[in-house]
Parts: C-alpha cells; sequence; structure tokens
C-alpha cells in the first residue's frame, strides 16, 4: 500500500512540474525565449497590430483571442515584416468559417497579389482551398483539423523560396516557390489566380490574419525568426 502511495505521490509531482514549465495562453516559456521566439500577441489588446488599410481594428479582443472578424478591414496584420521564420499559432473555427493566416505579404494594400495565405476553413477536403493548404497553390495531404469548436495547431515555416506547413504536429503542405515559374500557373500546369509566379513573390513581407465574413479566433501567436 505504502508503494503504491510513493509512486501516486510521484505522479502528482511529476504532473505539477510539467504544468509548471508550460506557458499560460498568450506567454512564452523560459525555453522560447531563450530559443528566440518573439510573442506577436499579448492576448490583452491589439498593440503590434492595425487593419491593412491603416485603420484601428474595430473588434474587441475576445478570451485571450484576436479576432479578425468585423474588424474593419480584409487583414488585421502586425506591424513588424518577417522574411524566414517558423510561426505557430492556435486557431479555434466557429461552424462555418472561412479565414486565413498569410504571411511574407509586400504589400498590405494588396495581400492576396503580393502574399501567402494558409488557408483556414470549415471541412473536410484537401485540395488547395482547403485548411493547410498554401492557398491556390499547394494542396495538403491530408485535412488534420480538428474541427469547429476545437483548437488547432498550425506551425508555418519559411526558409528562402521552401514553405511548410504543420497542422496539430503533423506536417501536411509543402511547397518551393522556384518551382513555380509562370503566373496564373502551377508546376504542374494548374491554374492559379496570381498575376505573378510564385518564385516572384516577396520573401519578406508582413503577417495578417483574414477576415472573410465568418468567426474565427487566434491566439499563442509567435515567431522565431530563422
Amino acid at each position: 500500500m505504502r508503494g503504491l502511495q510513493v509512486i501516486a505521490a510521484i505522479a502528482l509531482l511529476f504532473s505539477i512540474t510539467i504544468q509548471d514549465c508550460r506557458a499560460a495562453d498568450n506567454e512564452l516559456t523560459a525555453e522560447e525565449k531563450a530559443a528566440g521566439w518573439q510573442l506577436l500577441f499579448n492576448g490583452k489588446d491589439h498593440t503590434g497590430w492595425k487593419c491593412n488599410n491603416g485603420k484601428e481594428i474595430a473588434c474587441p479582443i475576445e478570451d485571450g483571442c484576436l479576432v479578425p472578424y468585423k474588424s474593419g478591414t480584409y487583414l488585421i496584420i502586425h506591424e513588424k515584416q518577417f522574411g524566414d521564420f517558423v510561426l505557430k499559432c492556435d486557431v479555434k473555427m466557429d461552424k462555418a468559417c472561412n479565414s486565413g493566416i498569410f504571411f511574407r505579404v509586400g504589400d498590405p494594400l494588396n495581400p492576396v497579389q503580393t502574399g501567402f495565405e494558409m488557408q483556414v476553413l470549415t471541412g473536410k477536403g484537401s485540395s488547395i482551398h482547403d485548411f493547410g493548404a498554401v492557398y491556390e497553390l499547394a494542396k495538403p495531404t491530408k485535412n488534420n483539423t480538428k474541427g469547429p469548436g476545437q483548437w488547432d495547431s498550425v506551425e508555418i515555416t519559411c526558409k528562402g523560396p521552401k514553405i511548410t506547413v504543420a497542422v496539430n504536429g503533423e506536417t501536411v503542405t509543402t511547397m518551393n516557390c522556384d518551382e513555380y515559374t509562370e503566373p496564373g500557373k502551377g508546376p504542374d500546369g494548374s491554374k492559379n489566380k496570381f498575376k505573378k509566379a510564385a518564385k516572384d513573390f516577396p520573401r519578406k513581407g508582413y503577417i495578417g490574419l483574414q477576415d472573410h465574413g465568418s468567426k474565427c479566433w487566434y491566439k499563442n501567436i509567435r515567431i522565431r525568426e530563422l
């Protein structure tokens, strides 16, 4: 009996230690800080963020989350530009949701044609328009979202021409921008809406969260430059 009590006490201590090592929402652990991670959203207000049209963000913070819906613009963007990086965040979708995480946006007033978008969308598909895709350019190998009302962890890595997307810890999408050599076409000849070849898109730009007419929540937005 005493042995079982000792084991239970050790298990409880281990559990407490693990919890202490984790950061609260919208905070960095000591290990993350030491590794060079930067927190882009403080969970309290819009410090560091603005509308891509230059106006202040109209919608409030909700439960420690950034909500692009009804923000007064197409994107809310972070004030700093990034080139090569790993971006992580948690996202939760409404029961019918269409949003996106933009990155390397060169012109805030023309984000669609000067930046990339990781699609955030409810549904089970795995096309170039579904969750985890680099929108219109590279489709995921699978749809790894947990679905509406649940938190999905997203990781976007950009290094030179290479872009990788992981959803809930699993890499689902990869692309090499240098393989996209023609405007409006992919390497396999499939058509897309872009007026420039993806190889000519900016390699540095803004991070943005899209309002596409439905609600979506973002938290724990952090980045490590490479």
